[in-house]
Formats: structure tokens, C-alpha cells, sequence
């Protein structure tokens, strides 16, 4: 299942750099909009789990992980939205068709196998942190993309930490 995960990432970082070449900050708005999906789905399922009593162990400590990863990676689209990466409506369509999309897949993935729901979110998180040292490289003054990597690297590390914990 990790090789169809790389698959199905790999295709679709291929189609979205072709997309977006030159446009980096469309780009990444569409990215973060993306990037909240499963965090969202983790939660409602985790909610879900806990109304048929299935809480476990690390329950509670998940649901508050997630939590905060959703808010971080809103922070991140807001900045985004700053920069007009929203600026133009076919990208919000897309988007917003994408994340529907994706967030359902997400919630069916995480009930039926967590730990690949983890893995693939994780190589997706460090996929956003090598975009964005990538473009820092080249913007060495925009801190704030500085920042919004290390945040990236941060949720790929905690994602590492979740696989662990329920595997």
C-alpha cells in the first residue's frame, strides 16, 4: 500500500507542477486548501470512533494533534490568500472540487487503514516542505515561507509519531 501511496502522490505532484509552473503562490494556496482535508477527515473519524465507543489509548491525544495541525495549515492558507494565491476562480474551483474529493477519500482511507492514511499524508507533508525550501532557495528573504516549511517538516515528524502509535 506505501508504493501505491508514492504512486498516487508522485501523479498527482506531476500534474499540479505542470498546472502551476510559474505560479507559485496559486500553487501553494491550492496546496494548503488541500493540505486541511485530512486532518479534518482524522477528526471526524476519531469523533466518529468515539461514538461507537472505540476510544483508545491515544485517542484523545490525536484528535488534539490534528486539531492543531488543521489550524497551522489554515494559518498557512491565509498567508496564501495574502499573497493572492486564491486570486484567480479556476484555481479556487479546482480547489474546492479537489478537497471534497480528497477529504472523502481521506475519511474512507483512515476508517478502513490508519496507519497507510498517516503514511500518505506524511510523504504529502514533507513533499510541501521540500516545495517550499525549494522555493526558499531562491527567495532566501521571504522568511515566512521559512517558516511555513519547518511547520511541514514539523507535521510530517508528527505523522511519523501517529503511524507509530497505532501501528
Amino acid at each position: 500500500m506505501k508504493q501505491f501511496n508514492t504512486f498516487i502522490l508522485d501523479t498527482t505532484i506531476y500534474i499540479l507542477n505542470f498546472l502551476y509552473r510559474g505560479r507559485d503562490f496559486q500553487r501553494f494556496w491550492v496546496l494548503e486548501v488541500i493540505a486541511r482535508a485530512p486532518y479534518f477527515a482524522f477528526i471526524s473519524v476519531l469523533h466518529f470512533r468515539e461514538s461507537l465507543g472505540l476510544r483508545g489509548e491515544e485517542h484523545i491525544y490525536l484528535m488534539k494533534e490534528h486539531f492543531y495541525q488543521a489550524l497551522n495549515e489554515t494559518e498557512h492558507l491565509e498567508e496564501m490568500e495574502i499573497r493572492e494565491g486564491n486570486k484567480y476562480w479556476i484555481d479556487r474551483f479546482f480547489a474546492k472540487h479537489l478537497v471534497l474529493l480528497y477529504f472523502w477519500i481521506m475519511v474512507g482511507y483512515y476508517l478502513i487503514d490508519p496507519v497507510n492514511a498517516y503514511d500518505i499524508n506524511m510523504k504529502i507533508e514533507k513533499h510541501a516542505f521540500e516545495t517550499y525550501v525549494k522555493y526558499s532557495a531562491y527567495n532566501p528573504l521571504d522568511t515566512k515561507i521559512a517558516e511555513i516549511a519547518q511547520d511541514e517538516y514539523e507535521h510530517s515528524k508528527e505523522l511519523q509519531k501517529a503511524m507509530l502509535m497505532i501501528a
